[in-house]
């Protein structure tokens, strides 16, 4: 079960009516959030891109919230939900559980309005993580091995302490604070044709919409999810609330098997379009960021690029969000080793040699020709059953494209060696 499908089913809500929230919320109440997050959140600068602008066939822009304190958007809703409290709710403090943005976004906000916090994760999240959340001040509880072990110790600690539960997307104040986004991306771009906007329980895209209808009518809003994970475009597809039967992407952030009932009904109202994306399209968008723009995100983060390329229409001014940027070292390298494997950046092949002296340097003279640079190469007697005269070579190498792999393989086939392409990405 993933953090967000736990929050919104388990954690105990008061009663109240999706439809009649919706109604009630105006532009007035995204900009009391606009003014309670100023001089906290960062208004994250757009920036032009030549690259996604060229593939795509429009002008478009990015958002940057992956630059936003503590790494993402989220940290806009946590605020203004913890600014609304009572000075009575304030008192008990609030709790969470979680092991993502939506930590760091609840610790720097409570930090902020000097708000008791706990945030309960996993024993096994990475201590990495941990301190990042830790450092704000508040308090971490590190229980059991996974994240349903530590978001059901924090409903207990939630009834033994009468804590104020914070939502991570299904809250009418979070949302709006996530709206405070497209206040700013209209703000500098007034001439907008639309706005892209990941999804993952619907929050950002619920509050983007909301307040982008609001100012300018005829800005289209398009959320991203990824194929995987694709359960506000079922809800909507079904005209009720549906639970996935998995979410299983490397945009983990958005991995939700469960959209929330007032993202729903906000989703619904304002949403123009859903486009989702697979988990190529992902790492691919992955990589483009960081090679054309030296920018890092994490999975969920790109979700609007990965989009970029399937939107009906050209010629347009468009805001694709970056919302996020945290990933650890390790994920984020071997995302990007796929995406190049994916891109024919990448070749691992095996040939059949013949064991004596000489055939490893002309495998290796036909690569040098070809241009191709050995990452990797193993030289395995052990494979071969049929006779003990032969080896297999296998050689991993950094190509250019497809085209590139191709021309190696041809190479080889004119020199006599056949060519069994190894699937890096099984």
């Amino acid at each position: 079960m993933s953090e967000n499908n736990f929050e919104d089913n388990a954690v105990e809500k008061n009663e109240f009516d999706p439809a009649e929230i919706v109604a009630n919320t105006t532009i007035a109440d995204v900009y009391r959030a606009d003014k309670q997050l100023a001089g906290v959140v960062s208004k994250t600068k757009l920036i032009h891109s030549d690259y996604f602008s060229e593939i795509s066939g429009n002008e478009v822009y990015l958002k940057p919230e992956n630059l936003q304190h503590t790494g993402a958007f989220k940290l806009r809703g946590a605020y203004n939900k913890l600014s609304q409290l009572t000075e009575e709710e304030r008192s008990k403090g609030v709790i969470t559980a979680s092991a993502g943005n939506h930590a760091q976004g609840v610790a720097y906000a409570a930090q902020k309005l000097g708000i008791k916090a706990v945030i309960c994760m996993p024993a096994t999240t990475p201590i990495l993580k941990v301190e990042a959340t830790r450092a704000y001040g508040v308090e971490v509880v590190l229980h059991g091995d996974s994240f349903d072990d530590a978001a059901a110790h924090s409903l207990e600690l939630q009834k033994q302490h009468g804590y104020v539960y914070v939502h991570p997307f299904n809250d009418r104040e979070v949302l709006l604070g996530q709206g405070t986004t497209a206040l700013e991306i209209i703000n500098e771009l007034k001439d907008v044709d639309a706005i892209l906007v990941p999804i993952g329980g619907g929050g950002f895209a619920s509050g983007v919409a909301l307040a982008t209808k609001m100012v300018s009518p005829h800005v289209q809003v398009i959320g991203v999810e990824p194929e995987n994970a694709a359960c506000m475009k079922a809800a909507l597809e079904a005209g009720r609330i549906v639970t996935l039967e998995s979410a299983d992407t490397v945009a983990d952030g958005c991995a939700v098997k469960t959209a929330g009932e007032l993202t729903f009904a906000f989703c619904k109202k304002y949403l123009d379009d859903i486009i989702t994306v697979n988990e190529m399209e992902i790492m691919s968008a992955l990589l483009s960021l960081i090679e054309k723009h030296k920018l890092i995100a994490e999975g969920a983060g790109v979700l609007s690029l990965a989009a970029l390329q399937k939107l009906p229409f050209k010629n347009k001014k468009v805001a694709a969000i970056v919302s996020g940027g945290n990933i650890d070292i390790s994920t984020i390298s071997t995302l990007i080793d796929k995406a190049l494997i994916a891109r024919g950046r990448i070749f691992c092949f095996a040939v059949m040699l013949p064991d004596k002296p000489g055939q490893l340097l002309n495998v290796s003279q036909i690569l040098t020709d070809e241009n191709a640079n050995v990452i990797k190469l193993e030289h395995d007697q052990a494979r071969v059953t049929d006779s003990f005269k032969k080896v297999v070579l296998e050689v991993t190498v950094e190509t250019n494209n497809q085209d590139h792999i191709n021309r190696i393989i041809k190479a080889l086939n004119d020199h006599g060696y056949d060519v069994e392409q190894i699937d890096l990405l099984r």
